[in-house]
């Protein structure tokens, strides 16, 4: 048994700074300091009034650390996890891109294969296929001769793995693929020129989630309320965003934050290959990208993905005034966790769930990560261990 002690604890609905945590691979025990016994725990670890948050889960990374999900190798999925880890991250959505189809089936194969291996590093829980169901109009930094009709083949020959898949809603076939695979599949409104009814048959028929809201859809106007009035609505719809304050202004998060709450908001990086590398040109599927100042955008100067980080995503939002820790607690590990029906394993600091955690300090660096209840890890070290 190990023991964090003298640390804020933060759940989803208030913050422990009186009672020791106790773990091995699961969460044993949350009891007050006159109940704890130091001598029937094995390893202490001390916070020094840090917070301890549950792990953060990441469902829309497309790579890090110089590696990206459309690589190809498996070896690099293993390296965007191992990477992963000095950001708090303990689980995430591989992400992948608008490109050909074999290469597609490539990275969702990988994908496959990793979800069951246990590296030590965070874990992947599935993927999220962004792209190449998607409008032109609003395709963004993705390649726009790949884009294609949705297409249920890929689907059911993936269905093992597909945790989320991001569409436009007026495309040929979308409606009906909705319909079909709801429930199996979380469907996301994204890159779409929908208009706002389209979006409201689509969450009636079935999608559930909105992509990097704001970005890569139609906006909010009085007469036209758009794809963002439809989702920013509807209580049914997780709405996932890049708090990056680049992406979208430091007030729009207070605004998503007053409307959708904190019970329907979701942290995302969207991290290409550049996320915690430096300054630089890079590439994202098959175009070239450049990265300054903790913007990473294409030659056109169209935002290409980002550099964010979820631990920097939570000051951000703390940052913003709005957020409680409880709040950022919820939006980087409870909600993700729903979504991805995880929630009875991970997500949350609660008795019998698996100890992935991780210790930050008052301005949100990571100090320390936990994979089932072991540092993987750890600032001090500057090294990771598994």
């Amino acid at each position: 048994m190990k023991a964090i002690i003298n640390a804020n604890i933060v759940l989803n609905d208030r913050v422990i700074s009186d009672s020791a945590l106790l773990f091995d691979g699961v969460i044993r025990d949350i009891v007050k300091y006159e109940d704890y016994d130091s001598d029937k725990v094995e390893e202490e670890i001390d916070a020094n009034k840090k917070y301890v948050f549950p792990g953060f889960i990441d469902i829309h990374i497309h790579g890090f650390a110089g590696y990206d999900t459309m690589d190809e190798i498996p070896e690099a999925i293993l390296e965007i996890s191992k990477g992963l880890v000095k950001t708090g991250v303990t689980s995430f959505l591989p992400t992948t891109m608008t490109m050909s189809m074999d290469r597609i089936e490539n990275a969702l194969k990988n994908i496959r294969k990793m979800m069951n291996i246990k590296t030590g590093y965070a874990k992947v829980r599935g993927a999220h296929l962004e792209g190449p169901f998607i409008s032109e109009k609003f395709k963004g930094a993705q390649d726009s001769k790949y884009i294609i009709s949705p297409n249920e083949t890929l689907i059911e020959n993936y269905a093992d793995c597909l945790k989320i898949v991001t569409l436009a809603p007026e495309s040929d076939g979308a409606i009906a693929l909705i319909k079909k695979f709801k429930g199996e599949i979380v469907f996301s409104i994204g890159h779409t020129d929908s208009s706002y009814e389209g979006a409201i048959r689509a969450i009636d028929a079935g999608a559930s989630h909105s992509t990097h809201t704001f970005n890569a859809m139609t906006g909010l106007h009085h007469r036209k309320p758009g794809v963002v009035g439809a989702v920013l609505l509807r209580d049914d719809v997780n709405t996932e965003f890049i708090a990056d304050q680049i992406h979208t202004h430091k007030d729009i998060l207070k605004l998503m934050k007053k409307i959708k709450t904190s019970n329907h908001l979701i942290l995302i990086t969207d991290s290409m290959r550049a996320g915690g590398m430096q300054d630089g040109e890079y590439n994202l599927g098959g175009q070239r990208v450049f990265v300054k100042n903790n913007s990473a955008r294409l030659e056109d100067g169209t935002l290409a993905g980002s550099v964010l980080t979820m631990n920097k995503a939570c000051k951000n939002m703390h940052d913003s005034g709005d957020s409680t820790l409880c709040d950022i607690a919820k939006m980087s590990s409870y909600n993700p966790a729903r979504v991805l029906k995880l929630d009875d394993i991970i997500g949350s600091i609660e008795v019998g769930k698996v100890a992935d955690l991780v210790i930050l300090n008052e301005r949100f660096e990571v100090e320390k990560t936990f994979i089932d209840g072991n540092i993987v890890y750890d600032s001090d070290k500057e090294e990771i261990n598994v």
